[in-house]
């Protein structure tokens, strides 16, 4: 009674394992995607070579305003799953640190994995489509109807794949919310994660003139913190560090650096004075950061006294200098919102999805996986694990 029994918009990573698992059941799946191409995201995720998952997924690692949600499908489909898949593929891969797992080549690798378990598994994926109207099919059959530029197709469950608002020039858009408003299915709002910061006032000219230097430093917002590298732009600040801590910040909110992590600042500088007095302050600070970052930070903090010698430093000078090392406070005027974001936070809530099979609760045959749910991952392959295990979810069930 229907083209087919499963209709996937959106063939990106969720999307495209939602597919195969699905067509691996015998059923007859059709992927539709937008774009000129599959798996955009995909090839250009961890700067080309893709952190395709991590070796410690847990529930902490993942955002959402049901925190519980994910817990399912990430038992369901866990990264060793996925990791199974990869070596099955004989792809190479390598761990960095934290856990996370990249392609040692390239993240084409993964795609062309996704790509050739669809094909063996009969998807039939068609790009270039882009649907205009979408409507559940009324009678004893059900289903829905996809209204494209020349045809209606039908199918006896849809699966929304479309990810969410973040990177629009790889296809980001708000049509999984439209839909979902469409079938009276709520919103938590959305907010751009994984983003770096910019500044308006004088800190975007510092950061501007340390454009290119990096270092270790532990972030902090609303009680969470980070300990990674963080990379000043020309228009503020990004790295690993700040695209972590971006979850959780809101516009005004402060956001507090320490430029020495592990280490008590103001006791390293009484020890250099008690040691080596006769140096300049800077001089002690050059040996645990960047040279151009010391040179900028004493225009900010100890501008009249450069030349001084460490010992003409009294305690509570140098107290207050520690506790700025350790705690330096910046104020980012905003995010670089979506066109840099990695992923969007918030989306189709919850409360509306099965936790197991991410099928809408009160409308038969609708699921929604992968970035277009509320549910975000830290940075780190968590993101891609969610898309591999909320698009396992469905596949099995749909």
């Amino acid at each position: 009674m229907h083209d087919y029994d499963i209709i996937v918009l959106g063939a990106g990573a969720a999307g495209l394992f939602c597919a195969l698992t699905a067509g691996q059941r015998g059923r007859r799946v059709l992927v539709l995607e937008k774009s000129n191409k599959a798996g955009k995201k995909i090839l250009m995720s961890g700067g080309g070579r893709c952190n395709f998952t991590n070796l410690d997924v847990t529930p902490q690692n993942f955002i959402s305003q049901n925190p519980h949600f994910c817990i399912s499908a990430l038992s369901r489909y866990t990264q060793w799953d996925f990791i199974a898949l990869v070596e099955r593929h004989q792809l190479a891969y390598e761990e960095r640190k934290h856990g996370q797992l990249f392609c040692l080549n390239s993240a084409s690798d993964i795609l062309a994995i996704l790509l050739d378990e669809c094909d063996r598994a009969g998807v039939e994926i068609r790009t270039r489509i882009e649907p205009h109207s979408i409507n559940s099919r009324p009678g004893e059959h059900g289903g829905y109807e996809v209204t494209t530029t020349d045809k209606t197709i039908t199918c006896q469950s849809l699966v929304i794949a479309t990810g969410a608002l973040s990177i629009p020039t790889l296809g980001g858009s708000d049509f999984g919310y439209t839909l979902a408003e469409q079938f009276g299915i709520s919103l938590v709002p959305c907010r751009a994660g994984l983003v770096p910061f910019m500044f308006s006032d004088a800190t975007k000219d510092l950061c501007e003139r340390l454009a290119g230097n990096s270092l270790e430093v532990t972030a902090r917002c609303r009680e969470q913190s980070f300990s990674e590298a963080l990379l000043f732009t020309h228009r503020g600040i990004s790295g690993p560090v700040i695209l972590q801590i971006s979850n959780y910040w809101l516009p005004g909110d402060t956001l507090t650096l320490d430029l020495l992590p592990g280490l008590d600042a103001t006791r390293l500088l009484i020890d250099a004075r008690a040691n080596s007095g006769a140096n300049r302050l800077k001089t002690i600070l050059q040996r645990h950061l960047p040279r151009s970052l010391v040179a900028e930070l004493q225009l900010l903090w100890w501008p009249e006294s450069g030349d001084r010698a460490l010992a003409e430093f009294s305690d509570a000078s140098l107290k207050e200098l520690g506790e700025r090392l350790n705690n330096w406070i910046l104020k980012p005027s905003s995010s670089e919102g979506y066109r840099t974001a990695e992923v969007t936070l918030g989306g189709v809530g919850t409360q509306a999805l099965s936790s197991r099979t991410m099928e809408t609760r009160h409308q038969s045959g609708l699921y929604f996986i992968g970035e277009v749910v509320d549910v975000t991952g830290h940075l780190g392959g968590f993101n891609f694990q969610w898309a591999w295990s909320s698009g396992y979810a469905a596949g099995m069930h749909a």
